[in-house]
Parts: C-alpha cells; sequence; structure tokens
C-alpha cells in the first residue's frame, strides 16, 4: 500500500508522504547538544508533534529520551501538586526505558497513590538519581504543554526545572528540556484565582529562542512531491505546483498537506467531480478546485480564526482596514490582539508591519467579512441577479463585470462624498464579484500591492486567472504609472490582458470601460 498525505495527528515517513526533516532536527540536535532549554511553540497544525515525534528518534542513538504528551494528563491531575506528581510519575514510567531500580520504584510508589503521593521536589531528587545513574545524558520532551499554562502546579514544575537547570553544575540533571505548544511559556498568561488579573509570570526565562524554520519552503515542498510522482506519475510539473502550494499557503504545514490530500484523493477520484478537472487533478484546474474544498469546508483554523476575531474588536477592525482600505497596522507585540493573532499563525510580522499569513486565511477572511453584510448590500444584490450574464462558455467575462459594476454603483453611490467612495469602493466591488464567481472561483489580493492608493486583486477561475489593479485616482501621471506597473504585474502571472478599475474624485470624470494597448498587452480601464 503506497503512501498518504497525513492532516490527522503527526506524520510518519513509513505511512506518509512529508517533507524531508533532516536539516531542522540537525539544527534542534545543535541545540540540545549545547545543553540548551527551549519551546517549540507554533500555532496549531504546525508540525510540532511531527518534529517532536521524529526528534525523540533521532536523539535516542545518543541520549536517553523521554518523551511526554500533556494530553495525557487529566484537568484533576491539575488538582494539586500530588495529584501533578502522580500523573507524572505515571507517564514517565510509560516513556522511559530501563529505569534504574530505585528510581523506577520511586515512581511507582508515587502513582499508585495520588494522595500519598511526593511533592514535586521529591520527585525531582528521583529524577537527578536518573540523570546521574545512566550512562547516556537525558533529554526530556513535553509536547501539549498548552493543557498545563493556566495551573499553578505547571507553574511550580517549571519552577523546579529552573532551579536544576541553575545549579546543572553541581547537580546531575536534564541535559535538555524541550517543550512544544502553540504558547510560548516564558510568557504565560495566568489567572490562577477567579478575583486574580492575568499576569505574565513564568519561571521559564532560562528558555533559549527557537528559530528553526517549521514551515514548508517550496524547495521542501517539491521534495515531498517528488516522492509521490515516483509513486503515482500523474505527469505534474512539480516545480510549478510547489511554489503553487507554497504562494497560497506560505508553507503553513497543514495546509500545504491539506491541498495536497485533496488533490490526491478528491480531485483525481471523486465521481462527483467533473472528468475534465479529474483528469487535471496536478494542474492549476485540479488545484483551484482543491483550494474551493479547502475554504468551504469546516476546518479548526478557521473556527480559531473566528473566535479570536469575536473575542478582540480591535482586531476585528485593524484586519478589516487591512483588507479593504491598505490602511498599514504597525506589528506591536506588546498590543494583546496583535499577540495572540501571531501567536496563533493569523497574521505575521512583515518589517514592522501586519500582515495576513497567507491567501487562504485571507481569502477565509474577505469571505467572513463580506458575508456579514452582504444580505443588505445593493451591489451584492446587483452582483447575485445579473450573475448569469458574466460566464460564457465556461469562461468568465471580466470586463463585462466591470461594465455592469461601473454601470451600477454609479447608479447607487456616485453622488457620495470623496471619503465615502475611498473607504468602501473597492469593499463594494468586491462584494459585487463574491456572488458571480461564487462555488466556482476565488479571489485574493497580492500583499504586495495592497496599500491605500493601490491594490491587486487575483481571480482565479476554472484554470483562468486575471488580475484587476483597484485604485484611487490620482491624475493621468499616476494612472500612467498605474499602467506600466500593472503589464510588469502581468509579466509576473504570465498573462497579456489586465484590468483597472478606478475611483475618480473628480467631478468631470468620465465614467465607463475603455481599452488600451501597451506594447503587446491590452488593459481594460474602468472609471467610477
Amino acid at each position: 500500500m503506497r503512501k498518504t498525505f497525513n492532516t490527522d495527528g503527526y506524520c510518519d515517513p513509513n505511512y506518509n508522504y512529508m517533507v524531508n526533516l533532516s536539516s531542522r532536527l540537525e539544527q534542534i540536535r545543535g541545540m540540545v547538544d549545547a545543553g540548551q532549554y527551549f519551546t517549540i511553540h507554533r500555532a496549531r497544525q504546525y508540525g510540532k508533534t511531527t518534529i517532536l515525534t521524529a526528534l525523540a528518534e533521532y536523539l535516542r542513538k545518543d541520549y536517553r529520551v523521554i518523551s511526554l504528551d500533556f494530553q495525557g494528563i487529566s484537568s484533576a491531575d491539575f488538582a494539586s501538586e500530588q495529584n501533578f506528581v502522580a500523573a507524572l510519575s505515571r507517564q514517565i514510567l510509560l516513556a522511559a526505558e530501563e529505569l534504574p531500580a530505585g528510581v523506577q520504584n520511586d515512581l511507582i510508589h508515587y502513582a499508585e497513590d495520588p494522595a500519598r503521593a511526593a511533592t514535586l521536589s521529591v520527585l525531582f531528587l528521583s529524577l537527578t538519581r536518573l540523570c546521574e545513574n545512566t550512562e547516556k545524558a537525558v533529554v526530556l520532551l513535553i509536547d501539549e504543554v498548552d493543557s498545563a499554562t493556566n495551573n499553578q502546579v505547571f507553574l511550580d514544575f517549571l519552577a523546579q526545572l529552573r532551579f536544576y537547570y541553575l545549579k546543572r553544575r553541581r547537580i546531575s540533571t536534564f541535559q535538555s528540556v524541550i517543550l512544544a505548544g502553540v504558547c510560548d511559556v516564558r510568557n504565560i498568561r495566568r489567572k490562577i484565582r477567579p478575583d486574580e488579573e492575568h499576569k505574565t509570570n513564568s519561571p521559564w526565562n532560562i528558555a533559549a529562542d527557537f528559530d528553526v524554520e517549521m514551515s514548508f519552503s517550496s524547495e521542501d515542498i517539491a521534495g515531498m512531491l517528488q516522492e509521490y510522482e515516483a509513486d503515482v506519475h500523474t505527469g505534474m510539473d512539480i516545480r510549478e505546483m510547489a511554489q503553487l502550494l507554497y504562494d497560497y499557503t506560505s508553507g503553513y504545514p497543514y495546509l500545504v498537506s491539506r491541498l495536497c490530500k485533496l488533490m490526491d484523493e478528491r480531485i483525481s477520484s471523486d465521481s462527483r467531480i467533473p472528468g475534465e478537472i479529474r483528469a487535471q487533478a496536478w494542474t492549476v484546474v485540479g488545484f483551484q478546485a482543491a483550494m474551493k474544498i479547502l475554504l468551504e469546508e469546516p476546518n479548526p483554523l478557521y473556527h480559531s480564526l473566528k473566535r479570536k476575531l469575536e473575542d478582540y474588536p480591535e482586531l476585528r477592525k485593524v484586519l478589516y482596514d487591512l483588507l479593504f482600505t491598505g490602511k498599514p497596522v504597525p506589528y506591536t507585540s506588546m498590543t494583546d490582539y496583535i499577540e495572540e493573532a501571531a501567536m496563533f499563525g493569523f497574521i505575521k510580522n512583515v518589517n514592522g508591519t501586519a500582515m495576513i499569513s497567507n491567501r487562504v486565511f485571507e481569502t477565509v477572511l474577505y469571505n467572513w467579512f463580506i458575508a456579514k453584510e452582504y444580505a443588505e448590500n445593493k451591489l451584492y444584490k446587483a452582483g447575485f441577479e445579473e450573475k448569469n450574464q458574466f460566464v460564457a462558455g465556461g469562461h468568465l467575462n471580466v470586463r463585462r463585470i466591470l461594465e455592469k459594476f461601473v454601470e451600477s454603483f454609479d447608479s447607487l453611490y456616485g453622488d457620495r462624498e470623496e471619503s465615502f467612495l475611498e473607504e468602501v469602493g473597492r469593499r463594494y466591488f468586491m462584494l459585487f464579484l463574491k456572488p458571480i464567481i461564487n462555488g466556482t472561483g476565488n479571489c485574493y489580493v497580492e500583499a504586495e500591492t495592497r496599500n491605500h492608493e493601490r491594490t491587486d486583486l487575483v481571480i482565479d477561475y476554472r484554470g483562468d486567472q486575471f488580475v484587476i489593479e483597484m485604485k484611487v485616482w490620482r491624475g493621468n501621471a499616476y494612472n500612467e504609472r498605474g499602467e506600466r506597473q500593472l503589464c510588469e504585474y502581468l509579466d509576473h502571472y504570465h498573462l497579456n490582458k489586465g484590468y483597472m478599475l478606478s475611483f475618480n474624485f473628480n467631478k468631470k470624470k468620465k465614467v465607463g470601460v475603455t481599452e488600451i494597448v501597451i506594447g503587446d498587452r491590452v488593459l481594460v480601464e474602468a472609471v467610477v
């Protein structure tokens, strides 16, 4: 039986197609050899458990590895120090091999009766004896530490680790301790008592920075696809597909694997998928079909994003401004909602500016914001009512979309003041476009071009791509510069036709759609 793409739990190279982790394991090994304690904190479904599982096997030749998972410790086990010691002792007994007899007896004693279990300080004396009486230095790995971070007993556990780390020149202790989870436990926000404010108060200030890149590069993805292609022989252009996957996901491990899994198991073989698309499963056409499924299916990542938007109105506002108006959002890690969104992988820091992490999340956000207002928006209704006229022979007629949008927008909002048009113009075009391409195509904004004056919208529709530059009119000279920029952008997409949508506040403006030729490029320009 051949391997599969896996999105449930950790990946096993014997059963799953996955990127080569060797370089990452070597980097982490260097930190272990140096005796560092650190946290692997990344967003959900970012490959933490996979890397930790692979690391445990990678280190076993030279180290005694104790690999624990705090998912196996219940909330009741954190109710008291004795309960926690008992639960931790049980986990160590299950995970460790050939414990010294004295240490094993201690742990069995601690584990059997929580009511009489030892305190953490006594447990650590036993663990010290373990580190003294073993030929190999001991490395402690703990996955899913998030389940423990709101408990005082966990902070006490970290304090013990810190104490022995600081005394390691005189007392035998762990060579390295690695904690994995979404949260960085160096910055735990705890609320131990109901009447207590959240505080940042972690004893894990000994932890080294973890700078190993966990996201996948296009080269990583290509390596995984090469293994798949050797088994399945699809005839795909591996480099093109790897770059496409990277462009849309920015290397987010779950999203990469999920899209590959959809193309492999759904697009290529599901009888509900049209035959012409199944035959092109590993081309741009198949990729876009997989994207459509990914964007519409229930997904824990999307639910987390929605919760953050509901919990933090400030985050909702800045992302709205970022998406629809191009206003820059400073990346300030001391701001709670920025810190929280970054921790969960929804935004990233690009030269001091907050940016949405990838096109998938960006499209999800567009859909979410638009869904909030489509029922009451007249342009959305206009796009829905007229949608059948914009598709002919399975192809999207973008010029006709622009013509109808100009007509509808000018009729509904043409007499509004400049501040209104500048604020909502681009968003209203996306509201108009949404029902036209919904169910078949997707659209996203190129992050590199998004600003207060210009936004490049890219539409994917049945294997075709269309680039529309949406901008605020700033005079003829600015418009000509925009035309040149659009031509350069068309080169990037290997297209010879592009579109411009200008929001013009000049009272003497000429509303409508025209077509011009620049070299071998055709530009369709719409003005409202």
